[in-house]
């Protein structure tokens, strides 16, 4: 019989990369830390998420895989922070 994840586990699965976003956005916004370090720092979140979610017991691959195409814009966005700064859209 296959795992299954209920809706208050499902619920704690989705919201803890927001709050790590979340997070880094305010921390870095509070101690003017450079935007393309913030979209760098936030692209790692991601990844981290991304590979714990889809090599858990019970695989949320549908959000490990939003959460790596997530990483991918924030790195894309982050170099572009880094080369010209007026170019960023965040």
């Amino acid at each position: 019989m296959a795992d299954t994840v209920g809706f208050v586990e499902y619920f704690e699965i989705i919201i803890y990369p927001v709050v790590a976003l979340f997070l880094i956005e305010m921390i870095s916004r509070a101690a003017r830390i450079p935007n393309w370090i913030k979209l760098l720092t936030q692209a790692v979140s991601c990844v981290g998420f991304g590979v714990v979610y889809l090599t858990m017991h019970v695989s949320q691959w549908l959000t490990g895989g939003v959460l790596l195409a997530l990483a991918i814009a924030l790195f894309y966005q982050a170099k572009l922070s880094k080369l010209d700064p007026k170019k960023a859209l965040y």
